[in-house]
């Protein structure tokens, strides 16, 4: 299986904000520590805060922080959220898709059985035990500002 860019910059969001549960980030910090579009994470950050896994504070001293606990968001459900725009195969969408092979198709069960092992396997792993703490350049770079 392939995640889409959006559901990777979601996780690693959301990994980021786990390693320092109480800091308020903004979108420039993470974008600069993870080296991916600013404007494409604003959009992820968006989604996040609708989805209810982050609070954001706007204006001077604005930012977002982690809204629930790391340990208790499975990273399966974080992909299933981040991911529900975008069927596995055309079969899968909600509208049934416009594929030629259906109903005969034998291979959708076997997609679905492989996505749902998929998501098993993400279902038993939680965002705490992801937490992506801050790298040294970084760390080492607010302690010399402070």
């Amino acid at each position: 299986m392939r995640l889409t860019a959006f559901t990777d910059y979601g996780l690693r969001t959301l990994m980021r904000l786990a390693g320092a549960p109480e800091q308020l980030f903004t979108t420039d910090e993470i974008a600069t520590e993870f080296q991916i579009s600013r404007n494409h994470l604003a959009k992820v950050v968006q989604d996040l805060a609708r989805a209810g896994y982050v609070k954001t504070r706007r204006g001077t001293g604005g930012g977002f922080v982690l809204a629930v606990a790391p340990h208790s968001i499975t990273i399966g459900e974080i992909v299933r959220f981040m991911e529900q725009r975008h069927a596995l195969v055309e079969c899968f969408r909600s509208d049934g898709g416009a594929c030629t092979l259906s109903p005969q198709c034998r291979l959708k069960s076997r997609f679905a059985a492989a996505s749902e092992a998929f998501y098993k396997e993400l279902d038993a792993t939680t965002l705490a035990e992801c937490a992506y703490p801050a790298p040294a350049a970084f760390a080492n770079a607010g302690a010399a500002e402070e």
